[in-house]
């Protein structure tokens, strides 16, 4: 219980982050074809429209490590207090979210690059609460 409470707002962080990517991979591989429509869509004037699939798969893949990062330190930190996972995941996080950024801002999809703040603040948070 002590290691809970010794490490309770770098859980609730890995939590927060975990529904995050996690859920977003899921959606992603429920609906491919829809995900890579609505992308195609997002991007069709912009210089990246030619390797959106290519981009998109770069993109999932990091959102699988930064998944797997996060969930392996979360229970590494549960169970025993080591942090060197979690730190990967929020960092992998934080890598994640800027690109994502990228995207968003030449998609010129300001509201949409502003909310990803939020997610990257928690996630550099993360990074310096486990460093």
């Amino acid at each position: 219980m002590t290691l809970i409470t010794s490490h309770l707002p770098e859980l609730l962080i890995l939590l927060f982050l975990i529904i995050t990517f996690a859920i977003s991979v899921i959606e992603k591989f429920a609906d491919w074809k829809g995900t890579v429509t609505y992308i195609k869509e997002t991007f069709k004037n912009t210089f990246i429209s030619p390797v959106i699939k290519p981009l998109l798969i770069l993109l999932v893949f990091f959102e699988v490590v930064s998944s797997y990062f996060l969930i392996n330190g979360f229970f590494h930190l549960l169970l025993s207090g080591d942090n060197e996972n979690a730190l990967y995941g929020c960092v992998f996080s934080s890598l994640t979210i800027l690109s994502m950024l990228i995207g968003q801002r030449i998609a010129k999809d300001y509201p949409g690059a502003t909310s990803l703040g939020v997610y990257f603040l928690i996630s550099v948070f993360g990074v310096f609460l486990l460093s």
